[in-house]
């Protein structure tokens, strides 16, 4: 599930027990409990002003801010792959 989210462009976030339970309290408060997430800072923040923070990956925090999923980020690549290939072709005709 985890890796999964990744792929759909879901942030999962893992807490401790201690800080889960601090933002169920939180959420717990009503329709004006908002909880906010700042992936860039990498926190939760509550509606009293606390916070959360929480660890990620960072191709998996670059991919989820810049909107991209595995093949975006090849293709955000292209360039590069397209030089490696030319001078492949270059050095080794045979191999192509």
């Amino acid at each position: 599930f985890y890796n999964n989210c990744f792929k759909n462009g879901i942030l999962p976030i893992k807490v401790k027990k201690e800080e889960l339970a601090l933002l169920m309290d939180d959420a717990g408060r009503g329709s004006n409990a908002t909880l906010s997430i700042d992936l860039e800072k990498q926190e939760i923040r509550g509606p009293d002003g606390g916070c959360v923070r929480f660890e990620i990956d960072p191709f998996r925090k670059e991919a989820l801010l810049k909107g991209l999923d595995e093949i975006g980020y090849t293709l955000e690549k292209e360039a590069k792959i397209r030089a490696y290939e030319e001078r492949m072709h270059a050095e080794r005709p045979w191999a192509v």
